[in-house]
């Protein structure tokens, strides 16, 4: 008997490489549209150079997607029927 499960490193990988791609994207967007040290400007991450407010977008970015991933993940999974009938009626 073979184990269909597909392995956990599969898994992880399937969530983590979409959402690094996609991370990667709306960071480019965002960030095209909007300039960090402007939006920085009035808070106490004012100091914080761009690069720094690029890359905690990006991991912000990342956090966000990879949530969707698992959340996808978890929502194709079958669900089990808890009142189905043993037998079929004729």
């Amino acid at each position: 008997m073979q184990n269909s499960e597909t392995p956990t490193i599969q898994k992880v990988i399937a969530i983590l490489w979409p959402s690094f791609l996609m991370s990667g994207v709306a960071t480019t967007f965002f960030f095209t549209a909007f300039d960090p040290a402007m939006l920085l400007l009035d808070t106490a991450f004012a100091e914080l150079s761009r690069l720094g407010a690029y890359s905690i977008g990006f991991f912000l970015f990342w956090l966000l997607t990879a949530a969707s991933c698992v959340l996808t993940c978890y929502f194709q999974r079958p669900c089990l029927f808890k009142n189905q009938p043993s037998q079929q009626l004729q």
